[in-house]
């Protein structure tokens, strides 16, 4: 089988890096751009500047704060986000038309058809990053590879301003001596009961056999062990009809206190607007997911009174929903927020943005 030729675009710090770019007073400057230290915001992005004093996305505010007190504190701006974001889109689309936006900041690009017409891959990275920088004047980020996870994994290994290529055949040895962390679908549980059986790192991983992922992952294990390999072929989705966006987190130790719960929900909320904006999609209903430390697991709805985007309307109604499962002696172990029925496409009659529900 001829060899792919993925892209994983990633941009850095983009909320931050926009802010600082809009706003040139803020250039050189620890960045948050998120929600109030003052209440239970949390950080969207967090600028390098501001990286270097600990701080990192989906911390507190008020903790991120605390570790660079000299911060300018922003709040996002998604429209502003989107507008940039579909103007980088548009760069995507002239170099291959196989791109699979992920969110606001990040796109699959399969260039296989333009690197069999005689272009070199590394050139178009390097053209790409360079066309990017001179039209928007923002940093980005490229991991190039064979397939999706290893251009995934190789686009955050030396941010920012990042250019990282796995050549055909280099996937296996690229990957072996990273941390199974970086794999995509393993998340901070499975790799603390991975450390628990002596593996630590992909290629430990990789060299295990098929029955053991089979019997370990179920379903998942086929796909993990070939992402493992480097080797999965999994296509770059031009066209999803997605009909909700979410996002989940697992923990690493179960978790009972209500006031870390709701922190973390405000940053899966905060991401899963994000994803909204990407897709200039609002939603009619918020889902929150729910796992205790038995494994027992459900989801909880609301149906707004109208169709929103808001972050802060998401985390409302998500907050609302959680607070009703906060009883004693409960410990959560997974927490997921979800935005689904979605406005229809087109729709011109834009609805005010009400923070009113019913709960199903």
């Amino acid at each position: 089988m001829p060899n792919r030729h993925i892209i994983h675009a990633d941009l850095d710090a983009f909320y931050a890096a926009v802010e600082q770019l809009d706003n040139p007073q803020l250039r050189g400057k620890p960045v948050l751009v998120g929600g109030s230290p003052e209440g239970r915001g949390v950080v969207a992005t967090a600028s390098y500047e501001a990286r270097e004093y600990g701080t990192h996305s989906a911390m507190p505010m008020a903790t991120a704060v605390r570790l660079c007190p000299q911060a300018v504190v922003v709040s996002p701006r998604f429209p502003r986000y989107r507008e940039l974001s579909q103007a980088i889109r548009g760069i995507f689309l002239e170099l291959t038309p196989l791109v699979e936006p992920l969110s606001l900041d990040e796109a699959f690009l399969d260039i296989t058809q333009v690197v069999e017409e005689g272009r070199f891959p590394l050139t178009l990275a390097l053209d790409l990053k360079q066309r990017i920088m001179a039209d928007t004047g923002l940093g980005i980020s490229i991991g190039l590879g064979t397939c999706k996870s290893v251009a995934k994994i190789a686009s955050d290994l030396d941010k920012p301003d990042g250019l990282v290529v796995v050549a055909p055949g280099d996937e296996a040895a690229f990957l072996a001596p990273l941390p199974v962390s970086k794999l995509p679908g393993i998340g901070p549980k499975t790799v603390d009961r991975l450390k628990g059986e002596d593996i630590e790192t992909i290629g430990q991983l990789a060299r295990l056999p098929q029955e053991w992922f089979l019997r370990s992952f179920g379903k998942r294990g086929a796909d993990l062990r070939a992402k493992a390999l480097g080797e999965d072929r999994d296509l770059v989705h031009t066209e999803r009809a997605a009909k909700s966006v979410s996002s989940e987190t697992t923990f690493s130790d179960d978790i009972a206190d209500p006031v870390r719960l709701q922190q973390e929900l405000a940053a899966l909320a905060l991401r899963v607007a994000g994803q909204l904006a990407a897709k200039n999609r609002r939603c009619h209903t918020v889902t929150v997911k729910l796992r205790l430390a038995d494994f027992t697991t459900f989801t909880r709805q609301s149906t707004l009174a109208a169709y929103t985007g808001s972050e802060d309307v998401i985390t409302a109604v998500a907050r609302d929903l959680l607070t009703k499962e906060l009883h004693s002696q409960r410990a959560f172990r997974l927490l997921g927020v979800g935005a689904s029925n979605f406005e229809p496409e087109g729709e011109q009659e834009r609805q005010l943005e009400l923070p009113l529900f019913q709960v199903k």
